[in-house]
């Protein structure tokens, strides 16, 4: 018998953009993570989530961040070094009120740094939300 959450968190699987044999690697898993997005990830890729110290070329990485995590710019190009050119990194932090909370600007702030553009905001679990980064469609400057 499938859960109510079940069939809402492969759904989430899907609006994080994740399809069938993408690579996923996970960077700052901890206790506090959503297991339930977990299993529905690796169920839409058919096979595990991979580490911090994958060496494949990697289509979608799933940064958790949490207040207390360092510098978010410094974890960005981290998980930017093994992305595929169109590949898509969500950082996954606690929603407001929630321990480990980080405030939006904080993402605002830390993305264009490291040449990265946030295009979308969802919540991905009833603790958590996901803010999408991708590299800029135009490699030149326009002013």
């Amino acid at each position: 018998m499938v859960a109510a959450g079940d069939a809402d968190q492969s759904s989430v699987a899907e609006r994080l953009g994740i399809k069938p044999e993408m690579v996923v690697q996970e960077i700052g898993w901890d206790e506090d993570v959503d297991d339930d997005l977990r299993a529905a990830i690796e169920e839409q890729i058919g096979g595990d989530i991979l580490d911090e110290d994958a060496d494949e070329v990697i289509d979608v990485v799933l940064l958790w961040w949490r207040e207390d995590d360092g510098d978010l710019g410094d974890a960005l190009i981290d998980a930017r070094g093994p992305l595929e050119e169109t590949g898509v990194i969500w950082v996954l932090t606690p929603k407001n009120g929630q321990p480990g909370h980080v405030e939006p600007s904080e993402i605002a702030e830390a993305v264009p740094a490291v040449g990265l553009a946030q295009t979308a905001n969802m919540s991905v679990g009833p603790n958590w939300i996901g803010t999408r980064l991708v590299s800029p469609k135009s490699k030149s400057k326009q002013r």
